[in-house]
């Protein structure tokens, strides 16, 4: 997903105001003296939240006394501003919004990231000679708005691209098809799979975190508030949905009935759908891969951290002197869990 703009004005015009809406999502009990914990997710059901989803159908959450509400989210929502507003727990998000947090002087932080590498590719037609980034430097490529404003800074610096080169992606795949020397940007388990279906080729994905772009994707997104306040439910939280994570990428016992929630979730998703994205997914390291190899699913490093914010700034993406070690914090991850 596209890193937002945020600011205080925008989380203000969400309502009464963050510790309001707070109380109204946090620190309820259920009945069955389960805590309960809301977490928004940045699109339809599909198989990229499905640990979130298997540690819920395979009542993972429920062995450590949470009662998980996962919500989906869709075109229409703001999982950013939900969180600024109050509204949800935890979102899932990314390492831009993250230090824009910072930037902004906001309460919040990143806890957790499931993805090691972002699926944001640049897809090319087999061929042509767009065989790796360096050999797109001058080839046009239909690049999101989202995208121009994140990744897109990142491919300049590191390969000598520039905004000439870009026309704009409005999500229809119909021009790459018609022209072999068009590229175009993607999410790695879903336009290529599109492109599959529909042009009967399969393209070259270039996957963007391969060259050493080092935003988390798919994090865990916070209040200050809460993570102070109720550091015990985030922790509980957080180990149910990497042991679900862990679940899901070995392929084990509950992950029909995730993919069954996702399909009851989200009708458009089907499961040939599911089985490639999880096919991709392995193969190209997105959960399991990096740190995550030694300090277990979920994992985020200091050094990590601080290559992201350098490479973002250099970019001109940030400005310097963003203390970006307040947008996240370590202490609910790196213990080991799902680690190959």
């Amino acid at each position: 997903m596209s890193p937002i703009r945020l600011t205080r004005r925008s989380a203000l015009k969400l309502g009464a105001g963050v510790s309001a809406a707070y109380l109204m999502t946090s620190g309820q009990v259920t009945a069955q003296g389960l805590d309960k914990v809301s977490y928004q997710t940045n699109w339809r059901a599909q198989a990229e939240h499905g640990g979130f989803y298997l540690a819920q159908t395979s009542g993972i959450y429920r062995k450590y006394g949470i009662d998980a509400d996962i919500r989906m989210g869709g075109p229409q929502q703001n999982p950013s501003q939900l969180l600024l507003g109050g509204r949800v727990d935890m979102i899932m998000s990314n390492s831009f919004e993250a230090i824009r947090y910072v930037q902004e002087n906001l309460p919040f932080l990143c806890i957790g990231s499931i993805f090691q590498k972002d699926p944001q590719v640049i897809i090319c037609h087999p061929g042509v000679g767009n065989d790796s980034f360096e050999a797109l430097k001058g080839k046009t490529i239909l690049v999101a708005a989202g995208g121009r404003t994140s990744y897109w800074p990142f491919l300049k610096a590191r390969f000598g691209f520039v905004d000439e080169q870009v026309r704009p992606y409005t999500f229809n795949m119909a021009p790459f098809l018609a022209d072999k020397n068009i590229c175009q940007q993607g999410f790695l388990s879903s336009e290529p799979f599109a492109i599959q279906q529909q042009g009967g080729v399969t393209p070259l994905a270039h996957l963007i975190a391969d060259a050493g772009f080092a935003n988390y994707n798919t994090t865990i997104n916070i209040s200050r508030k809460m993570v102070d306040e109720r550091a015990d439910v985030v922790q509980r939280f957080v180990t149910a949905s990497l042991e679900g994570w862990a679940e899901y990428m070995k392929g084990g016992p509950g992950v029909e009935a995730a993919n069954k929630a996702i399909l009851r979730d989200n009708p458009d998703m089907d499961a040939t759908k599911i089985a490639y994205a999880v096919k991709v997914m392995t193969e190209r390291g997105i959960v399991l891969s990096g740190d995550a190899l030694t300090l277990g699913i979920g994992a985020m490093t200091d050094a990590r951290w601080e290559t992201f914010y350098n490479q973002m700034r250099d970019a001109g993406v940030f400005p310097p002197g963003i203390d970006y070690k307040k947008a996240y914090d370590l202490r609910f991850i790196n213990k080991g869990v799902g680690k190959a």
